[in-house]
């Protein structure tokens, strides 16, 4: 017999077994095939590669939101007097800030320095009061920072920064201002007298409202001018800190390095790097290893919806038992037989891992609309952004994320169809005929 027709009895082989393997798939319950249990483990399949993949679009997305919500809305990184970060005495004199720009226009990566006076004072109103950061900071830098200058709702015209202060849409509902209404900052550091430290008090206008996304800047900042702060707060020609904005965030590490190393020339005083994935990083490590321990455990409950595939693949190969007979006397092998019921067992995870696969993509496309529609039927609201700091359900799909989760759903539902297709393919045929 020659090559070829090796190769189309291979064939016609093959397209016999892959027909019986669908005609037992799809056959009745009464004419043996696969049982309620069968499709039970399809929908379990079906439900837990969809529910792998939402979580993982929502842990990503959560991550890539908070990561674009610090860098939109913060400096990439800051530089601190030694003393002030010790003891909050000393920030950042004229002298000194001349010599750390000078320093920080030899790192090429460093695109933006803005000096920045940072102090937690108690803002209140007519309708209320709420403690607050306030940031003293020049108009044009204010400009460069994009959730600034182009947030997701505004009121008010940040060109008239000048002429008053910019607040947080959350920290302006909860004093019940808005654009030209007036507030009243009480800095607890105010003017030296014999009798101690008094309190200052200032009143200033709201002329710009801002809604970056993300609860605690919305609820707790306020953008002061630099004059203006250095006034109220009694800082002369000093800074508390110098921000700084580069090109490359991703890569803040190194680049914090050479800043360090630029800095380290500087005789006579002693500065502190601190960059933004410092600042966040118990928060991003903590969401990296809940999204990884959200996989492995979401992956076990896959595992447990195909192992159904077991039970409805036993119970096949006993109803099946006399046709697995007939076909081993007509001159189907062991391995024939073991492929017709592989066939049929792993169909099914194939099938439910395609459509969990839908499902879970599309659930996550439209899951803020889901979100709407069961707030608007039940009422109420399932995501309060005082507790997850931002606004709405972060979503984000990714390749890798659908491409796992499919990986591993049709690597166990193989896996788990060899152990009794093999055992189907062991029944002696002569105890099948006879017990058939």
């Amino acid at each position: 017999m020659g090559k070829g027709s090796v190769k189309r009895a291979g064939l016609f082989a093959l397209n016999y077994e892959l027909r019986i393997a669908f005609r037992y798939l799809f056959a009745k319950r009464s004419e043996g095939g696969l049982s309620a249990v069968a499709w039970y483990s399809l929908i379990g399949v079906t439900l837990s590669v969809a529910t792998l993949i939402v979580i993982q679009a929502v842990m990503i997305g959560f991550r890539v939101e908070f990561v674009s919500k610090i860098l939109g809305a913060n400096s990439h990184l800051s530089v601190y007097s030694d003393s002030f970060i010790k003891e909050k005495r000393q920030g950042l004199n004229k002298e000194l800030q001349e010599i750390i720009f000078e320093k920080l226009k030899q790192v090429d990566s460093v695109i933006n320095t803005m000096p920045i006076i940072m102090e937690t004072v108690m803002a209140s109103s007519s309708s209320g009061n709420a403690g607050v950061q306030v940031f003293g900071i020049q108009e044009e830098d204010l400009l460069k920072l994009p959730l600034l200058f182009n947030p997701e709702n505004t009121q008010g015209d940040i060109k008239k920064f000048s002429d008053g202060v910019a607040i947080g849409s959350s920290l302006a509902r909860q004093l019940g201002v808005k654009v030209e209404s007036n507030i009243r900052l009480v800095s607890p550091s105010g003017a030296k007298t014999v009798f101690g430290v008094t309190p200052r008090a200032m009143d200033f206008k709201v002329s710009y409202i801002f809604t970056v996304g993300r609860y605690d800047i919305d609820s707790t900042r306020i953008y002061m001018p630099m004059s203006e702060a250095k006034t109220f707060f009694n800082k002369n020609n000093s800074v508390d800190r110098i921000d700084v904005l580069v090109d490359q965030p991703n890569t803040i590490e190194a680049i914090s390095d050479e800043i360090n190393l630029n800095l380290m020339e500087v005789k006579g005083n002693k500065f502190v790097v601190w960059d933004w994935k410092q600042a966040s990083n118990s928060f991003l490590s903590a969401l990296d290893i809940e999204r990884k321990a959200m996989f492995v455990i979401w992956s076990l409950v896959v595992l447990i919806a195909a192992l159904n595939i077991i039970s409805g693949l036993v119970m096949m190969v006993k109803n099946k038992t006399q046709d697995i007979a007939i076909l081993r006397t007509i001159g189907f092998s062991r391995s024939s037989i073991m492929r017709i019921f592989f066939i049929a067992g792993s169909l099914i995870g194939v099938i439910g891992t395609i459509l969990g696969v839908i499902l879970g993509c599309l659930f996550s496309s439209y899951l803020h609309e889901i979100q709407n529609l069961v707030e608007f039927i039940f009422g109420g609201t399932i995501w309060d952004p005082q507790v997850r700091y931002l606004t709405k359900i972060p979503v984000k799909l990714r390749t890798n994320d659908i491409l796992s989760a499919t990986s591993i759903a049709l690597v166990i539902s193989l896996l788990i169809t060899i152990l009794p297709s093999y055992r189907a393919a062991s029944l002696n045929p002569i105890e099948g005929l006879r017990h058939g």
